[in-house]
């Protein structure tokens, strides 16, 4: 074998003996056209590698029109399976002239008992085999740099103080130890007091120093546990808004991780970011805070964090980005008002800045005469940050997407009448709903109304779950992958449908999380969906999130400029990406008549 395929996968999980084995074991051979390299239900002696042309795989049992099951060209291995089961399922045909690398069989077999690693490959599941592709990033394994750091490898031992202590005993201690913050046991609970707190007490609240601790302490604490991921600690501060969290184990306080800490530990600047937006005190400083979000969101790619982890920091900074900007444009007065975010947004999987879906939602009895103006500017404001409009102008500059609460409810009746219309795409966009700032209690109240009024009725069910299945599978009869020149759309015929499946599901089972994949989890909670399959369907969505963001962040260097936007061109992935891309869509395949038989669908 040539080295260049030697250092594709699954080779390169081979030790540097193992290659050399494999370099001095292989040999090749030439096949015609219409020539049967291996046949069903025979043994094989070889493990075949296509180096040139192209072999059919096909299932001889099945009817004539449907009997290819895959295509492999220069790159893909076959035969691994039919060695380790004794015998082949499949007929292997030469479509062209095809030039075939042969690794014995015995050598194959010896190589999977002294190599595990190179073994374990070819009894993977969809989570294994996407980790492994994740672990082939540029930066090296999935929790390459700060995610292999844990919360334990970082955290200060925490300074209790007994609940007696005064504020005057809190700024000894503090300035005796040189920490900024203290704990107070406090009825069975812990409790928190920051230099800030302190400060605040005897100079703003003017309190005396022998005021008790437990007064001016913080209550609600935000925890973590030892063994959680740095980077889940990062993205937990970032979302309560705080620059410290408690380390807790067994209901017991063992440690604190301070911002210092955290600095310390990180090297992809994703908290110096979180923090330049908390400190912008100007349109100006939002504004250069937000342009460093694509820099992220490379660096993070780049490190090989997994997807979930990106999804979830940057939904984290992004709803602070918005957040702020609310907190700039509206009136404190009226900030009790919920802003709402919808799509990706408010599924908390938008990577890359998109359309602005966000809305409104007013008390019944808060009076604000000037909202329509101030919501004009605040979607001028999100457009100096970055953030699009909308083609179908669901942005609060549109008085349809703002009002109170019994509007917002009336509006769910109305839509619920019109399930063949613009109704049902209005309750579509509702469903990811979710508060970046303001009063979560309004939205909530709108949520109740929407799953009283959409959850049992199965007729409308049926007709917010059909576009599931409304752009095919971009699989051929045989199930093997597309390939038209032009690339295959993975946000219609693989995220989408993935998505609000879910997304069906999750408003008939009445669940109030917007992410998929914590929706995923509750829907197996609630005994709707097995959990294996719950598992893969995750990994699929970030399998294809990844495909896209790739593709997305090549667009944005100038790169593949000709490829249409959401379009993946599969003759430009590793084989290894083939494999896991073909496995991932067969997922979509399944679920999508999963979602027929639920819903009464014609599929």
């Amino acid at each position: 074998m040539i080295e260049q395929e030697l250092n594709q996968h699954p080779f390169s999980l081979l030790s540097e003996a193992g290659r050399r084995r494999l370099q001095e074991g292989t040999d090749l051979a030439y096949f015609q056209p219409e020539d049967i390299i291996l046949d069903a239900a025979s043994t094989s002696d070889s493990v075949f590698v296509v180096h040139k042309g192209c072999v059919a795989e096909l299932d001889v049992n099945a009817p004539d029109n449907r009997r290819q099951v895959n295509i492999y060209a220069a790159g893909d291995l076959f035969g691994a399976i039919s060695v380790l089961n004794g015998q082949s399922r499949y007929r292997f045909l030469a479509e062209q002239q095809t030039l075939c690398h042969l690794i014995p069989a015995r050598l194959f077999l010896e190589l999977c008992e002294s190599e595990p690693e190179f073994g374990h490959y070819f009894s993977q599941c969809l989570a294994e085999k996407n980790q492994r592709l994740a672990e082939r990033r540029e930066g090296g394994v999935t929790l390459a740099g700060f995610m292999l750091a844990r919360v334990d490898e970082c955290m200060r031992a925490p300074l209790i103080m007994p609940e007696r202590a005064t504020v005057r005993d809190a700024v000894a201690a503090l300035k005796q130890h040189g920490v900024d913050s203290v704990l107070i046991a406090h009825r069975q609970h812990y409790a928190i007091v920051t230099k800030t707190d302190l400060l605040s007490a005897l100079v703003m609240q003017e309190q005396s120093s022998d005021t008790p601790l437990v007064q001016v302490a913080e209550t609600e604490l935000v925890a973590v546990a030892p063994a959680d991921y740095l980077f889940a600690a990062l993205t937990r501060m970032t979302r309560h808004k705080v620059a410290r969290v408690v380390v807790m184990e067994s209901n017991n306080a063992v440690g604190v991780v301070e911002l210092t800490d955290v600095l310390s530990f990180f090297s992809s600047r994703s908290y110096v970011v979180g923090l330049e937006i908390e400190r912008a005190g100007t349109l100006e400083a939002l504004q250069l805070a937000s342009a460093r979000l694509p820099d992220l969101v490379n660096a993070l790619m780049a490190q090989g964090v997994k997807m979930r982890f990106v999804m979830d920091l940057l939904a984290s900074l992004n709803g602070r980005l918005m957040s702020k900007a609310y907190e700039m444009v509206v009136p404190a007065e009226h900030q009790r008002a919920s802003l709402i975010v919808m799509g990706s947004e408010g599924r908390g999987e938008q990577i890359l800045k998109t359309d602005q879906d966000n809305g409104l939602i007013i008390g019944d009895h808060q009076q604000w005469p000037g909202c329509d103006q101030d919501m004009q500017c605040f979607t001028r404001t999100l457009l100096s940050l970055g953030y699009p409009p909308c083609p179908g102008n669901v942005m609060v500059s549109n008085p349809e997407w703002t009002g109170t609460v019994s509007r917002w409810q009336q509006r769910i009746h109305d839509w619920a009448e019109d399930p063949g219309g613009k109704g049902l795409l209005n309750l579509t966009i509702l469903t990811d709903a979710h508060t970046v700032a303001g009063d979560p209690g309004l939205m909530e109240a709108v949520r109740s109304t929407l799953f009283s009024r959409c959850s049992d009725d199965q007729l409308l069910m049926a007709h917010f779950a059909r576009p599931a299945l409304q752009f095919s599978t971009p699989l051929n009869l045989f199930g093997s992958l597309k390939k038209p020149q032009h690339g295959i759309d993975i946000k219609k015929g693989a995220l989408f449908p993935l998505i609000h499946g879910v997304r069906a599901m999750a408003l008939q089972c009445r669940i109030r999380e917007t992410a998929t994949l914590a929706r995923l989890k509750k829907l197996v909670a609630a005994g709707a969906m097995e959990l294996a399959f719950a598992e893969d369907l995750g990994e699929a969505m970030e399998f294809f999130s990844e495909l896209r963001l790739s593709q997305q962040l090549a667009k944005l260097r100038g790169e593949n400029t000709q490829v249409e936007d959401n379009h993946i061109v599969v003759q430009q992935l590793s084989s290894l990406e083939r494999d896991v891309l073909r496995d991932a869509l067969h997922l979509v395949s399944d679920f999508k008549q999963r979602l027929s038989r639920r819903f009464h669908l014609e599929y």
